[in-house]
């Protein structure tokens, strides 16, 4: 199934059918934006058919000095089976050639009364949302001093009592369970929650509870970029923890590599407090002071000063 449509575009941005109402359904399937300009000079070579094509003043104002035969051929290689709509933009006049030609061969044309460039950049960034590679991770995601944070572990680690934990804190709940995470970006994540399950928590022996009910609209939030994952895990007293923070672990999503933490559960850690203290730390990091570092080179510079001293 399509994940964006023309008729989609027409209730979003409130655009004026004007003809092909028969391809309101054909599917969207780039987010980039196409003003034929060189197509209305009869440049047809790399004609990106399955963009939408949209047309300013600039084009029609020269597509008017053209002659009538050469309007109606234009128009008729502008209009194909692949192409998912036609927009006019600033509420222009449109011309009868395309009119006619669109209706043979089903292809909507819409206009709207936005100038040409903010249109663009609507559509490019409304699109660029909606066609983002999608994934669903189970695990909660909380924003933490305004990091987003994925929380991961086995089902019963306690997951959700620390986010409830975390919320308490004053930090802000963005999905529990299920969360949903696009692409939008190279490099960048976004994290939200499936609209079934928002501002839910399900606590074991409690129930579920409607977070922004109990602790108000400033304890949730609709979505976040992701920067830190913290994966829970049961205590392995024959596993090697990290104690010192130098080693960095990364989780793959898509083509973006996340920082990874694994924090190992057992009675009387308050991983609410860690976690919080992770997300802090991180951001230490990313603004170049990194302790473990630090203390990593203070002990070599000990160890280099103790060696020249028996010397």
């Amino acid at each position: 199934m399509a994940k964006v449509t023309v008729q989609n575009l027409i209730e979003k941005f409130k655009l004026e059918l004007l003809s092909g109402e028969d391809g309101i359904h054909r599917p969207v399937t780039t987010s980039d934006i196409s003003r034929p300009g060189m197509e209305m000079a009869g440049y047809f070579n790399y004609y990106p058919a399955k963009r939408i094509q949209l047309l300013g003043k600039t084009e029609l104002t020269f597509f008017e000095s053209l002659a009538d035969e050469i309007k109606t051929e234009r128009m008729e290689k502008l209009c194909t089976y692949d192409t998912p709509a036609i927009i006019i933009s600033r509420q222009l006049e449109v011309p009868e050639q395309l009119i006619t030609a669109a209706a043979e061969v089903g292809v909507p044309v819409l206009r709207s009364k936005m100038p040409t460039s903010r249109l663009i950049s609507t559509l490019t960034n409304y699109l660029e949302n909606e066609l983002a590679q999608m994934t669903a991770v189970h695990g909660v995601l909380i924003d933490i001093y305004g990091l987003g944070v994925l929380i991961t572990g086995s089902s019963g680690v306690g997951k959700s009592e620390t986010a409830l934990d975390l919320v308490r804190r004053g930090h802000r709940l963005v999905a529990d369970d299920s969360v949903e995470i696009r692409q939008e970006h190279e490099g960048s994540l976004v994290g939200t929650s499936p609209e079934l399950i928002r501002h839910l928590l399900e606590i074991r022996g409690l129930g579920i509870i409607n977070v922004m009910t109990l602790f108000g609209a400033g304890s949730v939030r609709l979505y976040t970029p992701i920067h830190l994952i913290v994966n829970l895990e049961l205590w392995d007293q024959k596993k090697a923890y990290d104690r010192l923070g130098l080693d960095e672990e990364t989780m793959k999503i898509f083509d973006t590599r996340i920082p990874k933490l694994t924090v190992p559960v057992r009675p009387g850690r308050n991983l609410a407090v860690i976690i919080e203290v992770a997300a802090m730390n991180y951001r230490l990091k990313i603004m170049g002071i990194n302790a473990a570092q630090q203390f990593s080179e203070r002990l070599t510079g000990v160890i280099v000063d103790g060696d020249k001293e028996e010397i």
